[in-house]
């Protein structure tokens, strides 16, 4: 969740990495709990492994969380992980289920990506997003201390924002290798075929569908914008750059008008003023 402010929003680019927005105190433990989802990120999602072997990776991965969070020894694949995750997790008593549920939702990428396996509806979705997206906001105000129901709700919705804005951003992407994001109930509302998306042919039904869901994306990022006035000066700052990142990005997929089943949209260096400019105005 600093790539977010000038590139493209991925998984784990919309992090704050330790940035000098971020008070010193809490740069080790961010940069922590970056490294250790990317990291699982990249098990479940880079090279040329197979499903069988991503998901024993993974679960690799997660005995040594396990361990880690136990003051035991873990691998020495993933030292360069544990050892400061271990320092975090002791430190700041960060919760365990919110690490677990970013290892769940990697797995079951895997998963239905391996089975070429679609969500029925934005219900399933956003629970995968709930697991995906959510548990790094929520970490990030457990660090700052910040736990108020409406804060951690509004945290969600920005989190999930970012993961769906993700989606659309790199429909050209993910579509060639079989992962769907695009959900069956929203296909069929708006007449497209899974073939036609499978093989990326662009219709007017296609755009008015991915139009559809940028429009989503950008109401639950609406939603969640009040979050920053709740949050103290720095890490505020910190999130109007993620907040105005993610929007940049969807206005990019939206000024495609659907063509982002063809392209992947980029931000370039003259998207930053506006982007500074509207994160003073939040």
């Amino acid at each position: 969740m600093p790539d977010a402010t000038a590139a493209p929003v991925t998984h784990y680019e919309n992090f704050p990495v330790a940035s000098w927005l971020c008070p010193a105190r809490l740069r080790a433990p961010i940069a922590a709990i970056y490294h250790y989802a990317r990291t699982a990120d990249d098990l479940a999602d880079e090279g040329k492994a197979t499903a069988a072997q991503r998901l024993a990776d993974l679960q690799a991965y997660r005995a040594d969380l396990l361990a880690c969070a136990q003051g035991q020894p873990t691998s020495a694949r993933w030292a360069h992980v544990f050892a400061p995750l271990a320092v975090a997790i002791a430190r700041h008593a960060l919760p365990m289920p919110l690490l677990t549920d970013l290892l769940d939702a990697f797995a079951q990428d895997v998963q239905m990506t391996d089975r070429g396996a679609t969500y029925p509806d934005r219900a399933a979705l956003l629970a995968y997003c709930r697991r995906s997206a959510n548990p790094v906001g929520r970490l990030l105000l457990h660090l700052y201390g910040v736990q108020a129901e409406a804060a951690l709700r509004e945290s969600d919705a920005i989190c999930t924002a970012l993961q769906l804005i993700n989606f659309w951003q790199d429909l050209s992407v993910d579509l060639p290798r079989g992962r769907h994001y695009l959900v069956d109930a929203d296909c069929a509302a708006h007449g497209v075929a899974r073939a036609d998306l499978a093989a990326q042919r662009r219709t007017p039904a296609s755009d008015a569908l991915i139009m559809d869901c940028a429009a989503w994306a950008r109401a639950l990022m609406l939603q969640g914008g009040p979050l920053v006035h709740r949050l103290p000066g720095r890490m505020a700052w910190e999130l109007r750059l993620v907040v105005q990142g993610g929007l940049a990005v969807l206005g990019r997929v939206q000024a495609l008008h659907g063509a982002s089943l063809l392209q992947r949209p980029r931000l370039r260096a003259w998207h930053l003023p506006l982007m500074l400019g509207r994160a003073v105005a939040m």
